[in-house]
């Protein structure tokens, strides 16, 4: 199973120096606080387990490094409930434009698609003035820039997409966002003892891997119980409630709504509509708080995936914070 986001959006001019200028202070921290921390701790077997790609053995070794002391953050939060959700509640926890969290957003494509029209639009007029056949044949050409635009989109969707996230990156907010998006579901998984066994930052392939064998048995049969959609909800909704808190729109939602679906779809028994978005309003509301909560250890997380930094090391970022 993965959890992905395909709404990416990247840093530039001063915000992007103050960032990686932010990044690269964390980062010395939370490496110094790791190093302390592990000292005379052998994690050569969570080490192992994770090259190995083995979910169970990665259980195994965080359970015990839990037991000596070390892993402590490691399944902290392994009972949840869901329970009636209302909005206000929401936006008590700081969730911003709380009641258009499940709508889509259009802004990448928005700003696409106009840049494509009003570059070709603009050229096209310029290019009118280009004497003999040019002025016909240039103007005619890139004005068909749109209508093949529109016809990948309309038969290809994925490389639609697929150009839309590379003109993301333009975006003043990207790096920031898509790192404390991921970061979240990251944190949140191992808070609610999930084993991550990879992640990704990077455009069109923002993910983090948590595949469970058994639950990916659950998954694959439609008999997630109610128990474990719980659990894979609120990790889902993670990312979301991550940019719910700090930004006015979250563009990261789409994959994950659609992730969370593809979950409730495969749940026995099955809920009804009412029940799902009570679910995803539960969900969010967990995930904001466990994140609130474990602020520290969230801006440590994105820190060390910003750098690229191993599981492992993500793992002793989120462990080295107090």
């Amino acid at each position: 199973m993965s959890v992905s986001v395909t709404s990416v959006v990247s840093l530039s001019n001063s915000s992007s120096t103050e960032f990686q200028t932010r990044i690269s202070e964390n980062q010395k921290n939370w490496r110094i606080k790791a190093s302390s921390a592990a000292q005379g701790v052998d994690l050569k077997a969570l080490e192992l387990a994770i090259t190995k790609k083995d979910s169970d053995a990665v259980r195994e070794a965080l359970d015990q490094l839990n037991e000596i002391g070390w892993a402590k953050k490691w399944k902290s939060q392994p009972n949840v409930s869901r329970r009636t959700t209302f909005i206000r509640e929401l936006t008590n926890l700081g969730i911003k434009n709380a009641e258009n969290l499940a709508i889509p957003s259009v802004r990448n494509d928005a700003a696409f698609l106009f840049t494509v029209v009003g570059t070709t639009g603009f050229l096209g007029v310029f290019a009118g003035q280009l004497p003999g056949d040019w002025g016909f044949f240039v103007p005619y050409l890139l004005g068909s820039i749109s209508l093949v635009v529109l016809a990948i989109g309309s038969v290809s969707p994925g490389l639609l997409q697929a150009a839309i996230g590379g003109f993301s990156i333009f975006f003043p907010d990207y790096q920031e966002r898509i790192a404390s998006h991921e970061a979240a579901h990251f944190l949140v998984a191992y808070l609610l003892g999930l084993p991550i066994l990879g992640y990704s930052l990077d455009i069109g392939k923002e993910n983090v891997n948590l595949t469970d064998e058994k639950l990916q048995r659950l998954i694959y049969s439609g008999k997630l119980d109610a128990k474990e959609l719980d659990r894979l909800a609120v990790i889902t909704m993670a990312g979301l409630a991550a940019e719910g808190l700090k930004y006015e729109k979250v563009v990261g939602q789409s994959a994950d709504l659609f992730t969370l679906q593809r979950f409730i779809n495969r749940t026995k028994p099955q809920i009804s509509k009412e029940q799902q978005q009570n679910l995803t309003r539960w969900a969010v509301l967990l995930a904001g708080s466990l994140l609130k909560n474990n602020k520290s250890s969230h801006e440590a997380l994105m820190s060390a995936m910003s750098k690229k930094a191993s599981v492992l090391e993500c793992i002793e970022a989120i462990e080295s914070v107090v």
